[in-house]
């Protein structure tokens, strides 16, 4: 009998390893979070842009995605992007080619910053795909190439890049005198991060904070942090926050019945 019941145990708890879902989503108190598990996973994950502006909903929709999250800034007066969006390792999106950015005397006087904006990548070395975010002029380690990534900001953790991505602009007294994406200011997020695990795997973390639980960048660093994240950033947020997930449809926009803000790039989960 006990050699019987340990046979069952072993079978039931292989079966649980091999049904186990590579996407967990957890809610609780206005806050979505989304575990992203396992290499085939990074196979899967997609950024995506659309010449016309549509929304979170349109993308997974198109994509026939899995899971669908927004993803990158844009000028939503020229619908052309602000940040930038590698796919299968083709520059899909470049901010160089808004003439919004470049003609503004403000952002252009800061455009380094802007355009070494933090970004989330995947990234082949030799053959083997692993996650990284970073800064989008640093360079990747020896036989690694960026295959996908998506720029967003700013970067969260280790360290909290304000001024560096011009977020915030202080003046030589310490003053803040501009603000950029509501960083200062309690509204819904879309953050991603990653946790490096002892075995030498990575998962992906991503957060959709809601209007129901809105954070400031400080409290949405300190979030990805009560997670043990080793590396953490933002994408746009506020009005942009939009996850859709089988019968889970998020967004941020306040009319109510709204399908959401019409977006510029994305991030979409494609079936295995």
């Amino acid at each position: 009998m006990k050699r019987i019941f340990v046979l069952f145990f072993i079978l039931f708890t292989t079966a649980m390893v091999i049904i186990a879902s590579p996407i967990d989503v957890d809610y609780s108190d206005g806050i979505y979070h989304i575990t992203l598990s396992g290499d085939k996973m990074k196979k899967q994950i997609k950024f995506v842009s659309s010449p016309s502006l549509i929304t979170n909903k349109e993308a997974h929709n198109k994509g026939n995605s899995l899971l669908t999250i927004n993803t990158g800034f844009f000028d939503p007066q020229n619908q052309k992007t602000i940040s930038y969006i590698i796919n299968d390792s083709q520059m899909s999106e470049d901010p160089i080619f808004n003439e919004n950015l470049m003609s503004n005397p403000v952002l252009r006087q800061n455009l380094q910053k802007i355009l070494n904006r933090t970004e989330f990548r995947i990234l082949d070395c030799d053959g083997k795909l692993k996650y990284e975010i970073a800064q989008h002029n640093s360079n990747v380690d020896f036989m690694c190439s960026v295959v996908n990534s998506a720029q967003g900001g700013p970067q969260l953790l280790p360290q909290l890049r304000l001024e560096e991505e011009f977020f915030i602009v202080k003046d030589e007294d310490g003053n803040i005198v501009r603000e950029s994406a509501s960083v200062l200011h309690k509204t819904a997020r879309t953050l991603i991060g990653i946790k490096n695990l002892d075995n030498g795997k990575q998962e992906a973390h991503i957060f959709i904070v809601t209007n129901a639980h809105p954070m400031d960048i400080y409290e949405a660093r300190d979030l990805c942090k009560s997670y043990g994240l080793d590396s953490a950033m933002a994408f746009d947020g506020g009005s942009s926050t939009s996850f859709d997930y089988k019968k889970i449809h998020v967004t941020s926009t306040q009319s109510s019945g709204d399908t959401g803000r019409a977006l510029k790039s994305f991030m979409i989960i494609q079936p295995k």
